[in-house]
This record gives C-alpha cells, sequence and structure tokens, in this order.
C-alpha cells in the first residue's frame, strides 16, 4: 500500500472477516499501541493442542440485543495498561481487516467494551505503515449499507 494515498479518519468502518463480523465502527485511536475488540463471555480452550478462545461480541453501538459469537486461535496473553492506567491480562488474536479496498492482518486484543463509545480500537501498530490519520475527517471509505447484520449465532458449542 502507498502511504500518501491511503487517508482515513478518525472514526471508520471496519469488517472482520474471519470473525463473521460485517461492520464494526472503530475509533482510529493513534495513541494506543494496540489494537482492542469488544468481547464478553471469553473462554479459552484447547483444539488439537492450539490455545483457542470464544467469545461474544456486540457490534453494535448502544445495542446489547444483537451478539455475534466468535472463536479464534490465541497468539498470545498481555497485560494491557488501558487509558485509564487499569492493568488487564487479555488475549491477544491476529485477524484479517478490511477497509474499504485494503485487507491485512492485525493484532488485537479482547477486553469488554460495553461501557465505551466505541466496539473496537485501530491501535497505531495496525495503521502503521498502511495508513495515515485526518483527525477532522470520519468515514473517508464510507458507511455501512442498511441491514448487513445477520440474526444472532448461537453461541458455539466446544
Amino acid at each position: 500500500m502507498s502511504k500518501k494515498n491511503n487517508l482515513i479518519g478518525w472514526r471508520e468502518w471496519l469488517t472482520l472477516p474471519e470473525l463473521g463480523i460485517q461492520d464494526i465502527k472503530a475509533k482510529i485511536d493513534t495513541g494506543a499501541r494496540t489494537s482492542a475488540l469488544h468481547a464478553f463471555s471469553l473462554e479459552s480452550y484447547q483444539e488439537s493442542g492450539i490455545a483457542m478462545v470464544r467469545f461474544g461480541m456486540h457490534p453494535l453501538q448502544n445495542n446489547t440485543d444483537f451478539e455475534q459469537w466468535c472463536t479464534a486461535k490465541v497468539i498470545d496473553e498481555r497485560e494491557v495498561t488501558d487509558s485509564g492506567g487499569h492493568r488487564e491480562s487479555r488475549f491477544v488474536i491476529r485477524t484479517p481487516v478490511k477497509l474499504g479496498p485494503h485487507q491485512w492482518d492485525i493484532e488485537v486484543t479482547l477486553t469488554n467494551r460495553d461501557t465505551m463509545k466505541f466496539r473496537m480500537l485501530l491501535g497505531r501498530t495496525a495503521i502503521a505503515g498502511h495508513f495515515r490519520v485526518d483527525p477532522e475527517a470520519s468515514y473517508l471509505y464510507g458507511k455501512p449499507r442498511k441491514n448487513t447484520h445477520r440474526p444472532s449465532k448461537q453461541k458455539p458449542k466446544k
């Protein structure tokens, strides 16, 4: 990707295709080193000797009725300090993210963001070398079409 031509706003709509998340509003946060994704009911387990995590998430801001259930390989568990100075141990997963025509892999920590305005933060490590941020702009890659969210998935079984 050409760094000079890929301008994004301070908030953008993303897709996380491997997690089955069609549209999620993300805050582009150059102050955060790592990216964070809303997750609840986190459950770690082993699958053929590989550490996995199953979690629920609410991809829509201000809507806890719509639930999305996801499963991902755990690549790490890290102590993360949030903006309020609180330390928390979080699972880290690697997943592709899509923004407009661009798709690349990012590392994401999983944490409960129900009380936060954005269900996802896209941190500076994820955007470095891919985009420049215009802090006065929003949704430079557009907004999602109406009704892009499918009915709630059932919680997957082990």
